[in-house]
């Protein structure tokens, strides 16, 4: 496996009881340092039987970037009493000396690892424990052209946390790049059900469907020939933004594929604009040609 960072450090190190006699140091003065997250919870509480051990997975899995205080309240109510808790269990984020965040009641684990990464936030830290740092990595090899480097950053990344959307939709684009489309495609077919309607895996999923049609793309000259001498040749044109999108020109695919809407929208079943939104979905949300794209469709669309 690719190392991504460090050791992490021990969960005893991270999550610890706290009672009265050391709540200061524990909590108030270590949080100077790092973000603390103290669990207010009772023997005696079911919900806190659920949400301790979410909070204590969300708080290893930042590997360091906060630490963990158990408070039983029934050995601890001078402590209870200062922070006026009322009810358990409750949860208080405390840096630099400060409560900073919290709340009562338990919640979704969504919510609880929503909770720990602005913790870690609000302290400077990386709520990923290092694997965003990985990511970045990854992006930029992928940029660089260094596919294979960025695949296997990638793949170590979903190692570590296999719902990671980010590290999927890379490493299907990290082998499109490397023409393997075959690998690509298993990949986005083996992403847990859970993340499968993630934005980031719906581009994926764009990108294999153009990718695909790339194969098969014809010349551009021959095409753009065939539109010129009949421009109401829908075929040619259609085929013509497929070539066009095949040699990265996005911008006039997307133009032809505008054209042939204005001509016919109903052409083929709607294939104009099915193939518009195949391709918005490929790039990213604030690409240009997507935004002027989608602005020029929804004018003849409403016009």
């Amino acid at each position: 496996m690719l190392e991504l960072g460090g050791a992490a450090p021990a969960a005893t190190d991270l999550i610890k009881d706290v009672t009265e006699a050391d709540f200061m140091r524990e909590v108030v003065d270590a949080s100077m340092e790092t973000p603390v997250i103290v669990d207010f919870w009772a023997p005696w509480c079911g919900p806190c039987k659920t949400l301790g051990p979410q909070l204590e997975a969300a708080v290893t899995a930042a590997n360091g970037a906060v630490k963990m205080a158990k408070v039983n309240v029934d050995e601890a109510q001078m402590i209870a009493g200062q922070l006026q808790i009322q009810s358990i269990p409750t949860v208080y984020a405390f840096w630099q000396g400060q409560p900073v965040d919290g709340f009562q009641g338990a919640v979704p684990e969504s919510e609880v690892k929503a909770f720990v990464g602005r913790v870690v936030e609000a302290g400077g830290g990386d709520a990923s424990g290092g694997l965003d740092g990985a990511l970045d990595a990854a992006d930029e090899m992928l940029e660089a052209g260094a596919a294979d480097d960025a695949a296997q950053t990638y793949a170590a990344v979903v190692e570590e946390d296999p719902n990671n959307v980010r590290a999927f939709a890379g490493l299907v684009q990290a082998h499109l790049a490397q023409d393997d489309l075959a690998q690509a495609e298993a990949i986005l077919n083996g992403a847990p059900a859970e993340i499968s309607g993630a934005p980031e895996l719906e581009a994926a999923h764009a990108q294999i469907e153009l990718a695909k049609q790339a194969a098969d793309a014809g010349p551009v000259a021959e095409l753009t020939a065939a539109v010129e001498a009949d421009p109401d040749n829908h075929q040619a044109r259609f085929d013509l933004a497929q070539a066009l999108h095949a040699n990265d020109d996005a911008e006039n695919a997307v133009a032809q594929l505008l054209e042939l809407f204005r001509r016919d929208r109903e052409w083929n079943d709607g294939a104009a604009k099915a193939q518009l939104f195949t391709i918005f979905d490929a790039l990213k949300p604030n690409d240009p040609v997507v935004l002027n794209g989608r602005r020029k469709l929804s004018s003849m669309i409403f016009a």
